[in-house]
């Protein structure tokens, strides 16, 4: 192994040693998202928005894969200080709304999984069917992952932040009765579905799994997060629409 792939493959210096920790909850699902990706499409490039400080790339990494991290540029320097561009993974120091992110993925056709926790939710809606619409366009056959609160969750949420809380009020809700609407936004999405429950033996599962069967009850179900995959038609699909095609009609 040559000294450019050990660094690559190990965790950055300063990190808690032995092997990266596995996230808990509602990240399993992300991480399980990506990694079944992966397996139809090794080579393919992981787009993860709003990542911050996050260590995904040595959670997921399979040796083959392109790791594109999407932050403001305050936070994009910050992670190019502590956590150094490779051959392999490089920081985009662009706003999720700013669409020039996506001219920095260079081969889509080797597959493009995009993850976007806790971003969705902090934009406002004409946003959220932008960008939902911009990858269908750029990104035939992959997929975005997304979490979101239904919309009794997103009220009260932001009844805690007008009363002073610390998070930022969600802008954006999604019930699991409007999941099939979020597939009607655009012609190039082919599918939207729920992801879970949390995989066995996951950090946190016993919780993550108890909240899981909670869904049952409608009060739960209705204040319980959820995560979504979507799926973009494949570039051989008549549903497949070409970048800008929509907007020159």
């Amino acid at each position: 192994m040559t000294e450019s792939e050990r660094t690559e493959s190990e965790a950055p210096a300063g990190w808690a040693a032995g092997p990266v920790r596995e996230p808990r909850g509602r990240g399993r699902l992300f991480d399980a998202a990506v990694r079944a990706y992966l397996e139809g499409h090794p080579e393919a490039t992981v787009v993860a928005l709003g990542e911050g400080l996050g260590t995904g790339f040595w959670r997921l990494d399979n040796g083959r894969l392109t790791w594109l991290t999407v932050v403001p540029p305050k936070t994009a320097a910050a992670r190019r200080m502590l956590l150094p561009d490779g051959a392999r993974r490089r920081t985009v120091a662009r706003a999720v709304t700013d669409h020039a992110w996506l001219d920095a993925v260079y081969e889509p056709w080797r597959g493009v999984v995009i993850t976007a926790p806790g971003v969705l939710m902090r934009l406002p809606p004409p946003a959220v069917r932008a960008l939902l619409a911009a990858c269908a366009e750029r990104f035939p056959g992959g997929v975005l992952v997304f979490d979101a609160l239904p919309g009794r969750a997103t009220a009260l949420a932001r009844r805690a932040a007008a009363a002073g809380g610390r998070r930022p009020a969600p802008r954006w809700g999604l019930d699991r009765a409007q999941l099939p609407r979020v597939a009607c936004l655009h012609p190039g999405i082919v599918a939207v579905r729920e992801l879970g429950p949390v995989p066995e033996g996951a950090a946190g599962g016993l919780w993550s799994r108890l909240m899981w069967r909670g869904r049952r009850v409608p009060v739960l179900r209705a204040l319980t997060p959820l995560v979504c995959e979507v799926r973009f038609a494949p570039a051989t699909s008549p549903r497949a629409v070409p970048p800008g095609a929509l907007r020159q009609r």
